[in-house]
């Protein structure tokens, strides 16, 4: 009889154990999902041309995103505030890392892996890194443009399929974070004009081009693009935008690979998928820019406990919350951390979204900073965005706004080019002087001016308003010891006869 009791309570006891790790699984991972400048070419987001069956998938099986922002819009700046939880004036990479542009970190910056290596969680990065210096973002196994052809492991999704099963089959017994950082669908016309605008021949099985075995090219008709509000209608600009749903189509067959890599180990069952875009598109008011092609990008977050599947929020994100999420999901309480581990976070976790959105807050901002985007295009911009209204603050304002090098030689921006050169009409929503040209302060309200047309800034009744959102800002930058807080009008002293006492000091532009 006593046996029989002990053997009762050892069952329930087991079926208790059970049941409580159900709620969670055993050994939660992560895999990440990057895109390279990629907006909302996608059908899970109303696209109806662009073919990406494998991420409309992923979609049904997510919470989806529609107010998610960038902190910052350009490549290795917005990688390290999501690796840092930290924007770019707080964790130091200002610009573009490669080449000429050489931007890097802080030396000492504590980022997502070394935290996860700290916790003993194996981390792993396939694809494209751009972030510096190398060992401030180390991973545990890099397969990157520091080892490889950024093509090769950023495009070639065969290649890409094969690394993600060698990580896979290398932590079968161990807890991961792998991210799968994809090039596509970032321009390639400026280094490597032969591939097409957007790499769309690289691997396509044409002369010369090479194949990747695993890709089943799509090509599109220029006449049939979606055009957004944001690109002129022309056929040089439709013919771009062709040539990027190529190696978007790309990019999700990718995508397809890699989810059914994770569902071959058997790690479907215990991993968090996100999907995201670095920044938005490399267009006009696109990369580079804080107007909402920009700023707003898609973010698909799949639990795999099935929480909010098929489901959307409209709760204002940024990809400064990215971090904290991760931290969460692997239980490792940001106020545990060492010290020197995480400072400042200002994001937070998103992982309560997948019970149910927050109550209504008007209050509820995101900030983004932007310094430079490569080495000669200083053009520092600070933003708040609440649910109705844009606050930009241009600080370079009296500069014209820089173009990059690859979006120079793009059709798009060489057909506005030369139509303002020649005096020629341009169905546009902008011109090019004004795009070039803008002042200190841009205010919108997204609710009836979605396009960002009509600056508020300086209209009378809206003044109290752009001083609310201006303190805001202020206060955000003082938290994060943004150096450019006192610019342009004024020098930050915080050393010497001022340490302690941070003041702006004034240049007197206002007597000149």
């Amino acid at each position: 009889m006593i046996i029989f009791k002990l053997a009762v309570l050892i069952l329930i006891s087991a079926l208790n154990f059970s049941l409580i790790s159900c709620d969670k699984p055993k050994k939660p991972n992560v895999l990440f999902l990057l895109a390279d400048d990629a907006g909302f070419e996608i059908g899970a987001y109303l696209n109806k041309i662009v073919q990406t069956p494998n991420i409309d998938a992923l979609a049904r099986r997510s919470l989806l995103f529609e107010k998610a922002f960038v902190s910052v819009s350009s490549c290795s700046p917005s990688r390290s505030a999501i690796l840092t939880g930290q924007p770019i004036h707080q964790n130091g990479m200002y610009g573009l890392h490669n080449a000429e542009n050489h931007f890097n970190s802080f030396d000492n910056i504590q980022s997502l892996p070394k935290i996860l290596k700290n916790h003993n969680i194996k981390t792993g990065l396939i694809g494209k890194k751009h972030v510096g210096p190398s060992e401030a973002f180390k991973f545990d196994f890099e397969a990157t443009e520091e080892q490889h052809s950024i093509n090769q492991v950023g495009r070639n999704i065969t290649k890409i399929k094969l690394l993600v099963r060698e990580f896979l089959k290398n932590s079968s017994d161990s807890q991961f974070f792998l991210m799968v950082a994809f090039h596509d669908p970032h321009r390639c016309g400026h280094v490597t004009p032969q591939f097409g605008p957007f790499c769309e021949r690289f691997g396509s099985g044409e002369e010369g081009m090479g194949i990747i075995e695993d890709w089943h090219p799509i090509y599109y008709q220029w006449e049939q693009v979606q055009l957004p509000y944001y690109i002129q209608d022309t056929e040089p600009a439709r013919r771009d935008i062709a040539a990027q749903y190529t190696t978007i189509s790309r990019l999700d067959q990718g995508i397809g690979l890699v989810l059914k890599e994770l569902e071959s180990a058997g790690r479907n069952r215990d991993t968090l998928v996100i999907y995201t875009s670095d920044n938005g598109p490399p267009f006009p008011s696109g990369r580079t820019n804080f107007y909402e092609p920009g700023m707003n990008v898609p973010l698909l977050m799949s639990s795999p406990d099935k929480k909010r599947w098929h489901e959307a929020t409209y709760a204002l994100t940024s990809h400064l919350d990215l971090l904290p999420t991760f931290l969460d999901w692997f239980d490792i309480p940001q106020q545990n951390l060492d010290e020197n581990e995480v400072t400042s976070l200002t994001g937070k976790s998103l992982l309560s979204l997948l019970d149910h959105d927050p109550p209504n807050d008007d209050t509820t901002a995101v900030f983004g900073s932007h310094n430079f985007h490569e080495v000669t295009m200083a053009y520092p911009m600070r933003v708040i965005r609440n649910k109705r209204y844009k606050l930009i603050h241009n600080l370079y304002y009296e500069s014209k706004f820089p173009i990059d090098q690859d979006f120079y030689v793009s059709w798009t921006f060489q057909d506005i080019l030369n139509r303002t050169i020649s005096k020629m009409g341009i169905p546009w929503y902008k011109t090019l002087k004004n795009y070039y040209i803008r002042p200190e302060f841009e205010l919108y309200d997204l609710n009836k001016d979605i396009l960002e047309r009509q600056n508020l800034a300086y209209k009378k009744d809206f003044l109290k308003l752009r001083n609310e959102m201006e303190e805001k800002l202020k206060k955000w930058q003082e938290d994060t010891n943004d150096p450019w807080r006192c610019e342009p009008h004024a020098v930050l002293e915080d050393k010497g006869d001022f340490k302690g006492n941070p003041s702006c000091l004034t240049l007197a532009h206002d007597e000149l």
